[in-house]
């Protein structure tokens, strides 16, 4: 098992993965959100030049917000300045998109992404669609070394959607989730494989795939409803229930489509919500204010005992050693943690210190 940090992207944050790197974790998925956060391939290159072992990527780059010639130029910028140890995680862009009040990309469009990303990166030439126009585009001057594609740059893709799996099965190198539930990651990875199948591709054994979670050691004594652990597991849980409220909303307000373990919450949520000062085309920057960064004070009543159990990894340093456990015999090879921008430092180094060791 592998284990990886994120963070909210700050520019002036780039030492933490140096600090990650120190602490004996294997990655750093710098997230790429525009209008909330520094820029990803900015705070990357920092860490680049600054580490020397640990591996970095985004996490994730967002299709809709850079064209594909642009994403797999940027990533291979990088790639020269820590040649092999870059990796491209991409998504069609929940927040980052939602955050403009648009919709992520649709499958058909980010299949296509994913096609010309995958054939620049492996030096190939490809045609590309730009504004109607179709062209075979490819790098030039590969042999000044503006970008590095000698290094390969695997790609991950962000995905939770059957035909989205689909998509990486067809295009990916691996995959990452937010689901931490061993019955879900079984499944995604037939949709996965059903992907590969239909594209004529077989997967690697060293097909690569990971979970972001948040995670909080409990010592004795402690309890779900601590504010400690509130506090460290907070904006994970309040951005899974953005994300089921935006897909609920958009999907028909179907209640299946509520997680159980919102749904005591649920009609309390959505009338926090309508009572937004923002009006209705505009709530979306309301929605999403704190992203992964912090808990908004009025929200920390969402953040109850069973939402933490089922959107992170809360226990002794031994139980949570055994859903780590649980998650490798489901398939996962990297466990990624994203901690409030508050607590980052400690939440890494009490993994680093009490749960790690036990996967060496």
């Amino acid at each position: 098992m592998q284990f990886g940090i994120m963070f909210d992207t700050h520019i002036d944050k780039w030492e933490l993965i140096r600090y990650a790197d120190e602490l004996g974790y294997d990655t750093a998925w710098v997230p790429d959100s525009q209008m909330i956060w520094s820029d990803c391939y900015a705070t990357m290159a920092l860490a680049a030049v600054n580490t020397q072992r640990i591996r970095i990527g985004t996490g994730v780059a967002i299709a809709g917000t850079r064209i594909a010639p642009v994403t797999a130029h940027s990533i291979a910028s990088i790639n020269q300045l820590a040649p092999g140890r870059i990796f491209l995680g991409i998504g069609t862009g929940h927040t980052a998109m939602r955050v403009m009040g648009q919709d992520p990309m649709g499958v058909k469009d980010f299949r296509e992404y994913l096609r010309v990303v995958r054939a620049l990166l492996e030096g190939k030439e490809v045609d590309y669609t730009y504004q109607g126009k179709t062209r075979e585009v490819a790098f030039l001057h590969r042999d000044r070394h503006f970008i590095n594609l000698d290094n390969p740059i695997p790609i991950y893709v962000a995905a939770n959607g059957p035909l989205v799996l689909q998509a990486t099965g067809a295009y990916g190198d691996g995959w990452m989730t937010i689901s931490v539930n061993p019955d879900e990651l079984k499944a995604a990875r037939v949709q996965i494989d059903k992907g590969a199948a239909k594209s004529g591709r077989t997967l690697q054994a060293n097909f690569h795939k990971a979970v972001v979670t948040s995670a909080c050691v409990l010592r004795a004594g402690d309890k779900l409803t601590d504010d400690r652990v509130i506090d460290e597991t907070g904006s994970m849980v309040t951005c899974v229930l953005h994300f089921a409220w935006e897909v609920w909303k958009q999907h028909g307000e179907k209640d299946e489509l509520i997680p159980p373990f919102f749904v005591d919450k649920w009609e309390q949520y959505c009338r926090r919500v309508e009572n937004y000062s923002l009006p209705e085309a505009a709530r979306f920057r309301q929605i999403h204010d704190g992203h992964c960064t912090f808990l908004q004070p009025e929200e920390r009543d969402f953040v109850t005992p069973e939402a933490i159990e089922n959107t992170c990894i809360v226990g002794s340093p031994n139980e949570i050693t055994a859903r780590v456990q649980d998650l490798a015999d489901a398939g996962i090879d990297e466990v990624v943690f994203l901690p409030p921008a508050d607590y980052q430092r400690k939440v890494f180094r009490d993994l680093a210190e009490s749960v790690i060791p036990a996967f060496r």
